[in-house]
Parts: structure tokens; C-alpha cells; sequence
């Protein structure tokens, strides 16, 4: 089983930028990689997918200041988040498969395959 390790949280202003980072144990090459969130009392949210051959996908709700990238050489998968804010505020999963419908990114695999998380807070 692949495993994984988020890093790159922090602590920001509203509409400064992070990049969070996806670390994982093997190749990359097979996998669909999504970025997922989850901030207290409220449900997890697809963020943004990128597929084996890197196409990507945004959800409405980040579109214009998210972007996701792989490397696939350093089997690490990115997330650049830009213009934050404090709805933004949640902690960071990484998932080995993702897919998007409708401006909306899921995944069917539960979040016990997931790494730890990063968190991300931005301040008003």
C-alpha cells in the first residue's frame, strides 16, 4: 500500500500562498492524486485532482487560485494555493485516486489510505 506524507501547512494571512507537498512511498506513475480537506464540524471537500497523464481538475471553489502538479520524478504531487482565505482554513489530505464530476473532485477511497493531513489556518 502506498503511503503518504503532507507537508507544507502553515499559518497565513487571507491572500497570501502556501504550497503544500504530497510525498509518497513508491511511483506515482499510476495514480490519480486528489487533494481533499476537512475543517472541524464540516465535511470533507475535494479540492483538486490531477490523473496519470496530468490532466488536471479544480473545484469551483478554488478554480483561479489553486493549481496542482506532479513530479513524478521525486514521486511528490503539489498543491500551489494562492489568494487564501479564511474559508481555506482546514487540514490537507492527499489520496492515491481521484475523479471530478460536474466542478465537484471524489474520491472512492476512504480516508484510512490517506496520510496524517497538513494543516493550513489563514488568518483575516
Amino acid at each position: 500500500q502506498v503511503q503518504f506524507v503532507e507537508s507544507g501547512g502553515g499559518v497565513v494571512q487571507s491572500g497570501g500562498s502556501l504550497r503544500l507537498s504530497c510525498a509518497a512511498s513508491e511511483s506515482l506513475d499510476y495514480y490519480d492524486i486528489g487533494w481533499f480537506r476537512k475543517a472541524p464540524g464540516k465535511e470533507r471537500q475535494g479540492v483538486s485532482c490531477i490523473s496519470t497523464d496530468d490532466t488536471t481538475y479544480h473545484a469551483d471553489f478554488v478554480k483561479g487560485r489553486f493549481t496542482i502538479s506532479r513530479d513524478n520524478a521525486k514521486n511528490t504531487v503539489y498543491l500551489q494555493m494562492n489568494s487564501l482565505q479564511p474559508e481555506d482554513t482546514a487540514v490537507y489530505y492527499c489520496a492515491p485516486e481521484c475523479a471530478q464530476s460536474m466542478g465537484v473532485i471524489y474520491t472512492s477511497t476512504a480516508m484510512d489510505y490517506w496520510g496524517k493531513g497538513t494543516p493550513v489556518t489563514v488568518s483575516s
